[in-house]
């Protein structure tokens, strides 16, 4: 092939693209490859979690805060105990702080509760998680760290929310939006959105106390927990 025959091939006629091209291949701006986080196997994740609780360490706190609320790291690290109702057993996560610009609550359950109430002991002013440096929350690699001495492989930290996706969708009969509606998850179809105007928190209940049953009982590991029912851990 001579050098001219490889110059035509090469060289696009910015004519063609807004013509033709532009029909037939999508913007070179909207082409991306997309990451997958690494997430830990659904049957190891109990024995994961199990060894986060031999640790009394803020990290190790955190993480299984994370694990038992499906939130990403960023808004458990920020967490702060003005946003949690103890009472309601509610956390609220302000818009500034979600990814989708909106205050997300979530649901928390008795294991939930059991891990703030380990924290508090350690409370020294608003943060949840608090770092060495007095104001300041934990840093989010200590969550890493956290997660490899319990034995997670390769596992991501935010890959503990495809876990929570997967046990939900391939162990429970939970409806898609409970757990959607749990990740926080922005609705793509607006006609949806319209009509899902409620938080579903009654049915997010059951399913998070499921969720920490599911963690610590392994033994009930392979059974499906109907939605019907509130599986306290």
């Amino acid at each position: 092939m001579g050098q001219g025959a490889w110059f035509c091939q090469s060289t696009i006629n910015p004519a063609r693209w807004r013509a033709h091209l532009k029909e037939t291949y999508p913007a070179t701006s909207k082409v991306r490859t997309v990451k997958h986080h690494a997430a830990v196997a659904i049957d190891d994740a109990a024995t994961v979690y199990a060894r986060l609780k031999h640790s009394d360490s803020m990290p190790a706190l955190a993480f299984r805060f994370l694990i038992l609320s499906a939130a990403r790291a960023g808004e458990v690290m920020g967490a702060k105990w003005s946003e949690i109702d103890e009472k309601a057993r509610i956390w609220t996560i302000p818009a500034s702080r979600m990814k989708a610009a909106r205050v997300h609550r979530v649901v928390l359950s008795d294991e939930a509760m059991a891990v703030l109430k380990k924290a508090a002991s350690y409370r020294v002013d608003d943060w949840v998680f608090p770092g060495r440096r007095r104001g300041r929350p934990k840093a989010l690699t200590t969550l890493t760290r956290a997660l490899r001495a319990a034995g997670g492989g390769d596992s991501t930290v935010h890959g503990w929310r495809s876990a929570f996706k997967d046990w939900a969708s391939e162990r429970t009969t939970f409806p898609k939006e409970v757990s959607e509606m749990a990740l926080a998850h922005t609705i793509g179809d607006k006609v949806e959105a319209a009509y899902r105007r409620g938080e579903l928190m009654q049915k997010r209940a059951a399913m998070m106390a499921a969720w920490a049953n599911f963690l610590t009982a392994p033994q009930k590991a392979n059974k499906v927990v109907p939605h019907g029912t509130r599986a306290l851990g």
